[in-house]
């Protein structure tokens, strides 16, 4: 066997990221040589075109993960590099791709399932409309439309619809955990508050946002999830079985009530109390946070349903074991 077959390449876009560093340990644990695209510290550059094709050329596997972070204030400025870091470096991959005289045979690339509708009736599976509008949507469908634009022969291409990742470095369940232990870990009501644009739709073809901006949902909306160990171990999957292709959920199973999560996450410190935060107070604690209330006050129901059909096995299918395990690293 050739050292080109013994180690096959692994492309990562994105790498030096809290996820794409998981991806990556795990696929030099499998034996890849891994390679990562990046601004620095990186085997090549965005805007080193040439050297990105070099790197794809002949890779096992690209997986696409870079983009700014959502964790933010959705000012102008941010939620144009939001939409402009993905479009610009999955059309970069696109075109590499293209081009490349031995084109990787998969490509996983980064997605998001906030697209999907809010619903507190059900959860959304692969199979359901992105029907949502504004601004994250709007970025999430653009994102995906630049992934399986075209024609590319022997490349399968895979849309990871990530909800949010649960582990002890992860930026959410840092925060979420902050409030836990200083008893500010209870339920959050969504409410009425004062009108604003930074959830305006974006892009060649923007969609408005819903209206009214909230419902009260009196803390049952929906938060979808996957733990980190699963998120790594369902992208080893997708490598494995050739036979998925398209949009994937990674989500865990079981989406829990937003009260259920708090309750859970104070049960996990050891914080008996936890003060609720209607969208009064919650608005200014997120604005002094810099991020959006719309990270814990929309209910977004996603259900794995790709990765179910295909026999995938959740190592944390439930919240409880998920967080005590992240708790007690």
């Amino acid at each position: 066997m050739s050292a080109a077959q013994a180690h096959p390449r692994a492309v990562i876009g994105g790498g030096s990221g809290y996820i794409g560093s998981a991806i990556g340990r795990a696929l030099r644990a499998d034996g890849y040589d891994v390679r990562t695209i990046g601004r620095s510290e990186a085997d090549a550059h965005w805007d080193d075109r040439a050297g990105v094709r070099s790197l794809v050329d002949g890779a096992a596997v690209v997986v696409g993960l870079a983009g700014r972070r959502i964790d933010c204030r959705y000012t102008d400025r941010n939620r144009e590099e939001i939409l402009r870091s993905r479009l610009r470096t999955t059309r970069i991959l696109h075109a590499a791709i293209a081009e490349a005289d031995a084109p990787p045979p998969l490509w996983i690339n980064g997605s998001s399932a906030g697209a999907y509708r809010y619903a507190l009736d059900g959860a959304q599976t692969e199979a359901d409309p992105q029907s949502d509008g504004g601004f994250l949507p709007d970025v999430t469908r653009a994102w995906e439309q630049e992934l399986f634009a075209g024609d590319l022969p022997g490349t399968r291409r895979i849309a990871l619809r990530t909800t949010l990742v649960l582990g002890r470095r992860a930026p959410v369940m840092r925060l979420l955990l902050r409030l836990a232990r200083l008893g500010a870990g209870g339920a959050q009501y969504d409410g009425w508050w004062f009108p604003h644009g930074r959830y305006r739709g974006i892009g060649e073809h923007p969609t408005p946002a819903p209206e009214p901006d909230y419902v009260r949902s009196h803390g049952r909306q929906r938060f979808s999830w996957i733990h980190e160990d699963d998120y790594v171990q369902a992208v080893r999957f997708l490598r494995d079985h050739d036979e998925v292709s398209g949009p994937v959920n990674m989500a865990s199973p079981e989406a829990v009530p937003n009260i259920e999560l708090m309750r859970t996450l104070r049960r996990a410190v050891g914080m008996p109390i936890g003060l609720p935060a209607p969208r009064f107070v919650l608005e200014p604690g997120m604005a002094v946070l810099r991020a959006e209330s719309q990270l814990v006050l929309k209910s977004n129901w996603v259900a794995p349903a790709v990765l179910a059909d295909a026999g995938f096995t959740f190592r944390y299918p439930a919240l409880d074991a998920a967080v005590r395990e992240i708790v007690g690293r």
